[in-house]
């Protein structure tokens, strides 16, 4: 294992934390409310310093978004060794653990506000966050078809259909039902009834990918249970 230089583990701390304030502020006030002053003070820092890091809020503002896609892309960028259906399941879980943060809700409550006034938020957002994700799906999505796991013909309606299906509608009524967040048992439910489908209309393979995915299904389940007890 590679260890970073002292200096260089310093700033890569230094930076997460920026990033975590950023995340704070932007979430709270807005992007048109936020300031790199809030954000400076958020992370305990000076304005001078928080510059040596990121030259404008925009910047920040992309940076944020980037680290928050990062983290959902994870089981495709780093396969967990079990398989596709297990990445799949892995990606579904991630996605639903980020985007239904109450910081992130937040955050995308407020955009949509703003954006018909700075509609260059909108575009921002856009590209640093579900356009960036969306071409990692697809990506491994591609992978997949090559070595004969999958057939479709756009891999783009293809990553869709998967975003789709496993979080879109409880998602929705996190947005703006905030007092009816989804709990944990009805975020699994569309998750698990979204790939099914997903594996169904895609996979070479579905009746043996979806009895994997049954079968991680139950182990993730007995997990939580003894998790619970």
């Amino acid at each position: 294992m590679t260890i970073l230089p002292r200096r260089q583990q310093n700033r890569i701390i230094r930076e997460r934390r920026i990033l975590d304030a950023a995340l704070k502020v932007f979430s709270e006030t807005g992007y048109s409310g936020a300031t790199m002053d809030a954000v400076a003070i958020q992370a305990g820092l000076s304005k001078p310093t928080l510059y040596q890091y990121f030259e404008s809020k925009e910047a920040l503002f992309s940076a944020m978004l980037l680290g928050e896609r990062d983290l959902m892309l994870e089981f495709f960028q780093h396969p967990s060794g079990g398989g596709m259906v297990a990445d799949l399941l892995g990606f579904a879980w991630d996605y639903a653990d980020t985007v239904l943060r109450p910081d992130l809700l937040s955050l995308a409550r407020l955009i949509i506000g703003e954006v018909h006034r700075f509609p260059e938020i909108g575009h921002a957002y856009q590209e640093s966050g579900p356009d960036r994700l969306l071409r990692g799906i697809m990506e491994y999505l591609e992978g997949r078809r090559t070595d004969g796991q999958l057939g479709f013909e756009e891999a783009e309606l293809a990553a869709q259909d998967l975003w789709g299906l496993i979080l879109s509608a409880p998602r929705t009524q996190a947005l703006y039902m905030p007092d009816r967040q989804p709990d944990r048992a009805q975020i699994e439910r569309y998750i698990n009834n979204g790939l099914r489908v997903f594996l169904r209309a895609y996979s070479t393979r579905p009746a043996e990918d979806v009895a994997t995915l049954e079968a991680l299904i139950s182990a993730h389940s007995l997990q939580q249970v003894e998790h619970d007890s």
